[in-house]
């Protein structure tokens, strides 16, 4: 049972928005842009009309078109053949207008992630699925293009000035969020724990971590009884409710007024994504 809010207690839960981050990234970018000699182009391929996909799209499709950054979208049929889709990538491979390509994931089954990973040039793989990219990031080597999301993480964080060399549990240990943001906090001194599906005793190991960044994708299924008092969360995930409205792993509702701090959906990490993405179009 949830329960009530007390009257007359002060909310004392700070909310990590992005709203701030974002506009002064955003001022960054656009002084950039203007610098360039030839507005770089973002290529986005999609299988399909999955909500989500459709969601991300107009979200990314928005934001650059407030820098003034062409997009080209490829819409393909989800019965689309591995080799079809291999063909159009090795197109936009040698097209110099384009600075970056994103293929919405996942992808149908019967496609072959791995020859599609392969396919892709390293230097416009935008979301980090060629093996070298990704090589390079468990090699230590985060300058290059990583996922976006455990970046956003990372950089919202730090912007509100937390130390990240302490306990961090991620709950997520897949090669787009939880391998790479381990790197990424690693490489800032944390102790990190890595938990799934199969993880026994999920609430204890929450308890007693400083940090826990969750992306399970299963919608306010984490309420105030796996945090406490001194829980920090940063909620990766990013979902529709029964209502329609976008929401994380976290219930915000009840965790509001107990946890000491975490990153709300929409608002959050997710907020920072589409200009990390089209900030990472920039490059020699």
């Amino acid at each position: 049972m949830r329960m009530k809010k007390r009257k007359g207690i002060k909310n004392m839960t700070k909310i990590l928005t992005s709203k701030d981050l974002r506009k002064r990234l955003k001022e960054k970018l656009l002084e950039k842009i203007e610098n360039l000699n030839e507005k770089p182009v973002l290529a986005i391929i999609r299988l399909g009309q999955r909500p989500e996909d459709l969601s991300y799209e107009k979200g990314l499709t928005k934001t650059a078109k407030e820098l003034s950054i062409p997009v080209d979208i490829y819409k393909l049929e989800v019965q689309t053949k591995t080799i079809q889709l291999i063909s159009l990538i090795e197109k936009l491979n040698e097209d110099k207008k384009v600075k970056g390509i994103l293929i919405f994931r996942p992808l149908p089954k019967h496609i072959d992630e791995k020859e599609v990973a392969l396919a892709i040039s390293p230097q416009k793989d935008l979301d980090c699925i060629n093996p070298i990219n990704k090589a390079k990031i468990y090699d230590g080597d985060v300058n290059g293009f990583i996922p976006l999301s455990p970046k956003a993480a990372v950089m919202l964080m730090e912007d509100y000035g937390y130390n990240l060399a302490k306990r961090a549990l991620i709950i997520n240990r897949s090669q787009v969020v939880g391998k790479p943001l381990a790197m990424l906090l690693l490489n800032r001194n944390a102790t990190v724990t890595i938990a799934h599906s199969k993880t026994e005793n999920i609430k204890e190991l929450i308890k007693k971590s400083d940090y826990v960044f969750t992306a399970m994708g299963k919608m306010k299924s984490l309420d105030r009884s796996f945090f406490t008092e001194k829980s920090i969360i940063i909620d990766l995930s990013i979902g529709i409710d029964e209502n329609g409205k976008l929401c994380g792993d976290i219930d915000q509702e009840d965790v509001n007024d107990f946890v000491q701090a975490y990153t709300p959906v929409p608002g959050g990490v997710g907020s920072l994504t589409n200009l990390l993405l089209l900030e990472s179009l920039i490059h020699e």
